[in-house]
């Protein structure tokens, strides 16, 4: 178990984890438009490749770090991701970056679960329930500041800034987690069921009961609605860069205009983690999942910047809706228990793989289509909802 006083410790290995992977993938794109001549359809399919290996990593990530303990799990992974990163450096050809994502892919998920549920060990339900306020505002607020600033770094630099500025962050992170592996002395890393005291057994909080549907119910809708959130995510990272030139924008200036949906995500965190009025209300889950529908079909389609800017706060309300609600309800109606952080990341990795696959599909299939792919994704948010709606309105039992 970790002591308290190292949970700080926990939280700046989020923070650097967040800003290493949000810099490298996220300004990948760019650099395959630049030096490959990457469009819209082959970084949808790229985005696809690292949602594919994400999901069977982070279960196997997951098992790992709940067997040989969440510290091993972490030095594993940052050891791995700075040779992967360095390696970025010096394989020049589509097939070497490839191998690399795939590489990266892997290896970030031995970081992922370990941190989550390290954010939580030891942590009764009112703790639990403020430290995961707090690992997801600090994760959210890096991942915002590092796609602003990270642009200019892209611009002002070498190319492959893009491997060398997360290699440094990801051997940072691999002092760090030694460090306090070797602090946490008698069961850290360990699982937080192999102590001798019993956890006590958590009920869903009053206000679930007052509702028309189960708390298993909200569960299930919230898993549904966060793998949606990140199928629209990451097929709008991958097409970022047609974005960007679409508006006229350098990877500077779509690093500052593009990041306000972050920072809306990180605005969210902070409200829903003070505010629990959205508790059990089915209607915060269905706005969350229109707004992201309507969100994402703005910003890709439009090329008013007000109207992309109003869009950006709508689609940054609308993840941090999908995503909380997805830890708050697997924490007050599921097993919050560390080691499921794993199958948290799988369902993640499949919006992440889902979204890009289908808008690559279209593209490839019918090229010649205008936004086809846009709308093969919405498509899949339609379909999204209409489940959610199904979910909520089922006939019991």
């Amino acid at each position: 178990m970790l002591p308290r006083r190292y949970k700080p410790g926990v939280f700046v290995l989020t923070a650097l984890n967040t800003a290493a992977s949000t810099f490298y993938f996220n300004y990948l794109f760019f650099f395959l438009r630049d030096n490959f001549g990457f469009g819209n359809r082959e970084n949808l399919w790229v985005s696809a490749l690292h949602g594919f290996v994400y999901v069977i990593a982070a279960w196997q990530g997951g098992r790992f770090a709940q067997r040989r303990g969440y510290f091993a799990s972490l030095k594993l992974g940052y050891a791995l991701l700075t040779i992967v990163m360095l390696l970025g450096t010096v394989l020049n050809s589509v097939a070497g970056q490839l191998v690399v994502l795939a590489l990266y892919s892997t290896a970030l998920l031995f970081t992922w679960p370990a941190l989550e549920a390290l954010a939580t060990d030891g942590e009764p339900r009112r703790g639990v329930q403020r430290m995961v306020g707090i690992y997801n505002c600090t994760w959210a607020s890096f991942a915002a500041l590092a796609f602003f600033g990270g642009g200019s770094f892209y611009d002002a630099s070498a190319k492959t800034t893009v491997f060398l500025i997360p290699a440094v962050l990801f051997f940072s992170e691999f002092i760090l987690a030694s460090w306090l592996g070797g602090k946490t002395q008698s069961a850290a890393g360990t699982p937080s069921h192999s102590s001798t005291i019993p956890e006590p057994p958590r009920h869903p909080e009053p206000e679930a009961f007052c509702q028309p549907v189960s708390p298993k119910t909200f569960l299930h809708m919230a898993w549904l609605a966060n793998p949606f959130a990140y199928v629209a995510i990451n097929t709008l990272f991958a097409v970022m860069p047609a974005i960007g030139a679409r508006l006229g924008l350098s990877p500077t200036q779509v690093g500052l205009f593009c990041s306000a949906w972050l920072f809306g995500r990180f605005a969210a965190f902070v409200a829903l983690w003070q505010w629990s009025g959205w508790h059990y209300r089915f209607r915060w889950l269905l706005a969350g999942f229109i707004g992201l529908l309507v969100g994402f079909l703005a910003i890709v389609l439009t090329s008013w910047l007000w109207l992309i800017l109003i869009a950006q706060l709508l689609f940054g309300f609308a993840t941090g809706t999908a995503y909380y609600a997805s830890l708050f309800y697997s924490m007050d109606a599921g097993d919050a228990k560390g080691e499921h952080g794993g199958l948290h990341e799988a369902a993640i990795g499949t919006g992440i793989c889902g979204g890009p696959l289908i808008g690559a599909l279209a593209l490839t299939l019918m090229p010649n289509t205008p936004n086809v792919g846009v709308w093969a994704v919405g498509g899949l948010l339609v379909v999204g909802i209409t489940a959610l709606l199904w979910l909520r309105w089922r006939p019991a039992g």
